[in-house]
């Protein structure tokens, strides 16, 4: 394909994104005229074609959703074992810490004792020895995103021998369409994407994503929380035309966040009221990168091999870092830290991490959740990117915050580099960039399972050891090659 043509191609997806409302032009390019434009504050650089997996990394994939969708139930039976007595006490303790106690309660009712969350994103980024995931999401951004990048990128592939958006062209709002209805259940009314104001750089995505669905005949609106309305018998969306019954909510808002969301106490009551749904459920547990930490404790090895079986167990451990809970509890002279080491010396204390040479300290810590800054790479420190006096304060920093918000000390796994070509929006040019990626797959629960709809490719330069949006990504769908028959 010519230099023009492939230039044509970018700037047409660019184009496409900008009057859907999900991409700000970068200052000094030029940019189709776009009526509340101002509002949208989201760029990256643009990939001049969707990422490319393999047909092994796809199968990888499709099976990865069913299995962190068993991982999920065996943390919640962890949980409510853990409280009823018949686990250890010290889980819940640990996935309930700096939650509000009127929250915990309202969490552990049995009318939501089997509820999960309907959506699952895991960061995955791929390595040298294979695929790890660095965390879990619930409430993840990226859905409307990924579900208009997919169609642009779709809809410019020059032939049937072009690589297949993994998910296909509609894949993500046919799953989310699908999720939404099971969800919704035999609740009467219209779906409510609520976003709140902490959220709010994601809510013309959801937006997108709403018209997407309404143009399908589904009666769903995206939504700020003081549009809601509370009556004895109903919640309602307050609209141009009237006001509405909600039958299902999907929250896009974190529970840290409760006290700021408008209403939150009456929603939670119509919910427990059983006048509504809602995903994914008010349950803080689920939400917590301690379960990391949970998976990997020895002494629960022999739930999670009976709850997970064996292989899967293998399997997760695998390819979930090895993650502890910094809990500023003294260890007894006796004991050691499990599976912790600085070069090859066990680790008694946290704080002898803090004299770790460089080279020892590939950790990152983190919020476990319930925090504003859990989400978003938000928080996030790593050991070998900071002097000696940055890591020793995070590490304090890190052990002083438990009472309210507990942090974790991960494995950091360093990505395989890919070489990819991209356009800039300045110079009006292709480029090349060497980076590492952070694969984001969508999974919408249904029937008791875990669909794949779509994989969030984010790609940042090499030198940078967080990977998130940020305007020196590349940001594509994935695609795999079309299966060929061979004679």
């Amino acid at each position: 394909m010519a230099t023009a043509d492939l230039l044509h191609r970018c700037t047409s997806i660019r184009d496409t994104l900008i009057q859907a409302g999900l991409f700000a032009p970068f200052a000094g390019s030029p940019s189709p005229a776009l009526s509340g434009q101002d509002s949208v504050q989201t760029s990256w650089r643009i990939g001049l074609e969707p990422l490319r997996l393999s047909h092994d990394q796809l199968k990888f994939f499709q099976t990865l959703g069913p299995q962190l969708l068993r991982f999920y139930r065996a943390v919640n039976r962890l949980y409510m074992e853990s409280v009823r007595g018949t686990q250890p006490a010290w889980v819940a303790a640990y996935l309930d810490q700096g939650k509000p106690e009127g929250l915990i309660t309202y969490s552990r009712m049995k009318r939501f004792r089997d509820h999960l969350p309907a959506v699952i994103r895991p960061d995955v980024i791929p390595t040298s020895d294979g695929m790890v995931i660095t965390e879990l999401d619930s409430v993840p951004g990226g859905i409307g995103l990924t579900a208009a990048m997919s169609r642009a990128y779709a809809d410019l592939s020059s032939s049937h021998d072009s690589p297949q958006i993994i998910g296909g062209r509609d894949g993500m709002v046919d799953g989310f369409e699908t999720m939404m209805r099971e969800q919704q259940g035999r609740h009467d009314g219209l779906t409510a994407i609520v976003v709140s104001e902490e959220a709010k750089d994601y809510r013309p995505e959801m937006a997108w994503l709403a018209a997407a669905l309404s143009a399908r005949g589904c009666s769903c609106f995206c939504v700020e929380p003081r549009q809601i309305r509370f009556t004895e018998e109903a919640l309602l969306l307050a609209t141009e035309a009237g006001n509405f019954p909600i039958g299902l909510i999907y929250r896009f808002y974190e529970l840290f966040d409760l006290p700021n969301i408008p209403k939150a106490e009456l929603i939670q009551y119509a919910i427990k009221k059983g006048w509504a749904s809602v995903t994914p459920p008010y349950k803080p547990a689920l939400e917590e990168k301690s379960a990391f930490a949970l998976l990997h404790h020895p002494v629960l090895a022999p739930y999670w091999r009976t709850e997970l079986g064996e292989d899967l167990f293998l399997h997760l451990t695998t390819i979930m870092p090895r993650t502890w809970i910094l809990d500023p509890a003294p260890v007894p002279p006796s004991a050691v830290i499990p599976g912790l080491s600085i070069g090859s010396r066990a680790v008694m204390n946290w704080h002898d991490l803090k004299e770790a040479t460089q080279k020892e300290r590939h950790f990152v810590v983190k919020p476990s959740g319930f925090s504003e800054l859990a989400w978003g790479s938000r928080g996030v420190s790593v050991g070998h990117d900071l002097p000696q006096s940055e890591w020793s304060n995070a590490i304090n920093s890190a052990l002083e915050a438990f009472p309210h918000t507990p942090y974790v000390l991960q494995e950091f796994h360093k990505g395989q580099q890919v070489q990819l070509n991209y356009f800039d929006p300045v110079t009006g040019e292709l480029r090349a960039m060497a980076g590492r990626t952070r694969l984001s797959p969508y999974y919408f629960v249904t029937s008791e399972s875990a669909h794949l709809a779509g994989i969030l490719a984010t790609i940042v330069p090499a030198d940078k050891k967080v990977i998130h949006g940020m305007k020196d990504a590349v940001m594509v769908p994935c695609a795999v090659e079309p299966q060929t028959d061979h004679p």
